[in-house]
């Protein structure tokens, strides 16, 4: 019998599934990854708020119905929700970040994929990894789809 294998927890930032799901530049393969389920993508609250209101920015021009397209069937449907138990404040410089550490630390996530120079800086905290979503394709596509 074959080995399973063990799904990865993963917090991906808003400019990255923005670029996945609207740009679909080269990121959008990471889209391919969760809904194979290679990948399991978190949200907490604080994340999946920020996603929601950069989606209704006038510059995607995304009406509400294409707004709860992308959320029901692109997004709602593969993430995980969680709720934040350990609140991080002052790790990034730039302190609307550290939601994506809480959500990471509060789902026992192993990565945080961003495009967010002030969080890939840190390249870790605690035990999570921070990297870029080039990086994060690139590490996908060398271990032939593990970590």
């Amino acid at each position: 019998m074959g080995k399973k294998r063990k799904k990865i927890k993963v917090i991906i930032d808003t400019n990255v599934l923005v670029s996945t799901l609207i740009l679909r530049g080269k990121l959008s393969k990471i889209v391919e990854l969760w809904k194979t389920g290679i990948i399991v993508p978190v949200f907490s609250r604080e994340t999946f708020k920020e996603f929601k209101n950069v989606l209704e920015y006038p510059k995607f021009s995304l009406s509400r119905s294409e707004i709860k397209t992308i959320i029901e069937e692109e997004v709602l449907t593969f993430f995980e929700i969680v709720e934040v138990t350990e609140e991080v404040k002052g790790i990034c410089r730039d302190p609307d970040d550290d939601k994506f550490i809480s959500c990471a630390i509060s789902a026992s996530a192993e990565l945080i994929v961003s495009g967010d120079k002030d969080l890939c800086n840190l390249s870790e905290y605690k035990d999570v990894k921070i990297i870029y979503g080039r990086d994060f394709i690139k590490m996908f596509s060398a271990n032939q789809g593990r970590i």
